[in-house]
């Protein structure tokens, strides 16, 4: 028995180490994976075209990851600057809130000149916004449109409270929709992060079924298989970016 017990510490702390030294090669390789501009100075024309939409929400989960680790890629924002001032080929168009807490080239790892970004309280897309998406897509050439709401957004909450207050009241009204279809089992409130949360979610959803029916452009974009609109949630806390299929 003592024999036995002996071996099966062994084989415990054998599968301990394989364990470990199978995540610390999958953490390696993912804090490795290349950024959109590899080891280039600002994304090229070239290299764009090759990327699919796929490809560039991959880089985006990658950089995320890179982000939550704390092993970002080493930024000449200089470089970056110089690269692209004769020209830019954004791989991604983004819309995103105004929080200062969810930039989104940085929780990406993103580079000057890797994407478009739109920035609004509540993420929602206006006319303009739209305008603009049209703009990065059709006519500059980028693969993704990517809709990135995040937990415990104070415009989600005005939305909630219909709060009233100059301009901003007929923005949160835009958000109000999604409070009202948001299904969820528990107290209805501001004050519960959880439905803050559950409307934060259903707004993104709501947004991107928002732009592909009222912009036709990116609807054919997206039925040709060009690009893909999608929406991203991500956490304040833990600060991961949750793409949402």
């Amino acid at each position: 028995m003592p024999h036995r017990a002996t071996s099966v510490l062994r084989q415990n702390e054998l599968n301990r180490r394989s364990f470990l030294r199978i995540t610390g090669i999958a953490t390696a390789a993912l804090v490795a994976a290349p950024a959109l501009r590899a080891h280039a100075a600002a994304l090229t024309k070239e290299k764009r075209e090759k990327l699919t939409p796929d490809d560039i929400i991959a880089a985006m989960r990658n950089g995320n990851e890179r982000f939550r680790l704390g092993k970002e890629s080493p930024h000449d924002y200089l470089a970056q600057q110089k690269a692209t001032a004769k020209g830019q080929h954004p791989a991604a168009v983004i819309l995103s809130c105004i929080d200062s807490r969810a930039p989104a080239e940085t929780i990406m790892d993103l580079g000057i000149g890797d994407c478009f970004n739109a920035r609004v309280a509540g993420n929602i897309a206006n006319d303009d916004i739209l305008g603009s998406m049209e703009f990065a897509c059709k006519l500059a050439g980028a693969k993704l449109v990517l809709v990135m709401g995040h937990t415990a957004c104070g415009a989600i909450k005005g939305a909630i409270d219909n709060a009233q207050l100059g301009n901003l009241t007929q923005l949160l009204a835009k958000i109000r929709p999604a409070a009202e279809a948001t299904q969820y089992k528990g107290e209805r409130s501001s004050t519960n992060y959880g439905f803050v949360d559950a409307v934060a979610r259903k707004n993104v959803e709501l947004t991107v079924t928002d732009i592909r029916r009222r912009s036709p452009v990116l609807m054919e974009l997206e039925t040709s298989g060009a690009i893909k609109i999608v929406g991203a949630m991500y956490n304040l806390e833990t600060a991961m970016l949750e793409f949402l299929r």
